[in-house]
């Protein structure tokens, strides 16, 4: 895989570039946690991110680097039960993920 890299115009100024081992760690841990997500589809978890949200849900898809968490209707019931989801798909970016708990009903 090669990072193409396109010389800024006579009016453009880069502010950021990644370099080359960030961008190729980033990846890796992208593809990694991805196939977790797809080895565990349809299974309850947690979710801890960089930012210190926490979210429990279902993994309901999981590509282009975005997992797709459903969220319970009510967020007081413990239980797991796939008729207390909801409609409320919450989409998560995979490199800004901590922690993912499986979660054992």
């Amino acid at each position: 895989m090669s990072i193409q890299y396109t010389a800024p115009g006579p009016r453009e100024h880069i502010l950021y570039q990644a370099g080359e081992n960030y961008s190729h760690g980033l990846k890796s841990t992208r593809d990694h946690i991805h196939h977790l997500c797809r080895k565990h589809m349809n299974q309850l978890v947690r979710v801890e991110t960089m930012d210190g949200d926490v979210f429990e849900g279902i993994i309901v898809h999981c590509d282009r680097g975005i997992m797709h968490l459903s969220l319970p209707a009510s967020n007081s019931y413990r239980g797991f039960n796939p008729f207390f989801y909801s409609d409320v798909i919450l989409p998560l970016v995979l490199y800004e993920l901590l922690v993912i708990t499986l979660l054992y009903t």
